[in-house]
């Protein structure tokens, strides 16, 4: 019996002890707000981390610096026409072959035009071109890869069309409308965004069907949010880092495939200077020393150009990732 009253006593004293600890406070509308504030931003946190990398940040600015001077680089004194043959003040004839120094920084090439002005044309040129297969196939690979994954009454029908489609040789697609339509810029343009997105959309539609019904997804769904809004919302935020680089890696891939297109004669017309041009024409006299120069310049531009925007959507990539957010 001594026991049992001991026990009592030890809760009532308990109880006591727990009212002095504790004690019921007054809600403060301000205070909670205070307490449930986060100055947290994705954007910012992906900018902080990416100007850590210097390298990065160099070679942006690299690139940024030859952006602009590509666009005001006819503007400026003293520069030739990219198109004119330029003839020899002694003989009259064209002035081929003529190795750089003051007159032409460059030199010039096989018929006498300006090397150091057709480089930057050819650069405005294929920059072009980069740029807008790469963010056209990022736009449409993004659109049809996220339908692709999330949809599934459209998972057979678009997976037969990319396996007809992605079963046509790119090269027969490329050479195909080459040959139909007249070789120019938008021609280039077209023939490379015809299948361009293909592998943008199937990387994308794998990456959603991988968290799509993920538990936060499925309350979504369970609350009625809308198709757009869940796929905008919660699943492309996932795949900003990777999708960053696909996009980075698309620019200097287009570049490439027109240098390829160019080396198999099926490029821009010589009148139209592209990097391209300039390295298939270099590619041709490159086993001469005295003219080499015509291969080296522009081979120079198009490796800065790719490495730049290689190490740049890499070190993006690491950036977006939240995990590497401070």
């Amino acid at each position: 019996m001594s026991k049992k009253i001991e026990k009592l006593c030890d809760h009532i004293n308990d109880t006591a002890r727990e009212k002095h600890l504790f004690s019921f406070t007054q809600y403060d509308e301000n205070a909670s707000e205070r307490r449930a504030y986060s100055n947290y931003s994705y954007w910012i946190s992906t900018w902080r981390a990416f100007t850590k990398n210097r390298v990065a940040m160099a070679l942006l600015a690299f690139l940024i610096c030859l952006l602009t001077f590509t666009l005001i680089q006819p503007y400026l004194p003293y520069q030739k026409n990219p198109t004119e043959i330029y003839l020899a003040k002694d003989t009259g004839r064209q002035d081929r072959n003529h190795r750089p120094d003051a007159q032409f920084w460059f030199g010039t090439n096989t018929i006498g035009q300006d090397l150091w002005a057709r480089i930057w044309s050819g650069t405005r040129t294929s920059l072009l071109i980069g740029l807008a297969v790469g963010f056209w196939n990022a736009l449409i690979g993004i659109a049809v890869g996220s339908l692709w994954g999330y949809v599934r009454q459209l998972d057979a029908l678009i997976t037969e069309m990319y396996n007809v489609i992605r079963n046509i040789p790119t090269s027969i697609v490329l050479i195909l409308a080459s040959y139909i339509l007249r070789p120019s810029v938008m021609t280039m343009i077209m023939a490379m965004c015809i299948t361009g997105w293909l592998p943008m959309a199937r990387f994308v539609r794998n990456q959603i069907v991988i968290i799509r019904d993920r538990e936060y997804n499925l309350a979504s769904r369970c609350l009625g949010t809308p198709m757009r809004r869940l796929v905008v919302k919660n699943l492309l935020p996932y795949l900003i880092s990777v999708i960053m680089l696909r996009i980075a890696l698309a620019i200097p891939q287009a570049i490439g495939m027109e240098v390829f297109l160019t080396y198999i004669g099926l490029g821009l017309p010589v009148s139209i200077p592209s990097l391209g041009n300039l390295i298939n024409e270099g590619r041709i006299v490159m086993m001469s020393p005295l003219t080499r120069y015509q291969l080296i310049f522009p081979s120079i531009v198009l490796s800065a150009i790719t490495v730049s925007f290689y190490v740049m959507g890499n070190a993006f990539a690491d950036a977006a990732d939240p995990k590497n957010h401070v």
